[in-house]
């Protein structure tokens, strides 16, 4: 039987939303080993003070398989 846990990351780009995703799910699985999913759930932009976006943000649910 495996058992699963669900952990939140907040991961950032100036690029892209996709960006974001992409690199926090890539450092994500440089520490946390048997990444199996992601749920992406908040998304959020800094502007500065003219309403250009500076940097985009992504708040994932990280799923990942327990050692035995």
């Amino acid at each position: 039987m495996s058992v699963a846990r669900i952990t939140e990351v907040k991961s950032s780009s100036k690029i892209s939303f996709d960006d974001a995703i992409k690199e926090g799910l890539k450092k994500t699985a440089m520490t946390i080993n048997n990444l199996k999913a992601a749920w992406v759930g908040d998304h959020e932009v800094l502007v500065d003070n003219k309403g250009n976006i500076t940097e985009y943000r992504v708040l994932l649910k990280v799923t990942f398989i327990v050692n035995d």
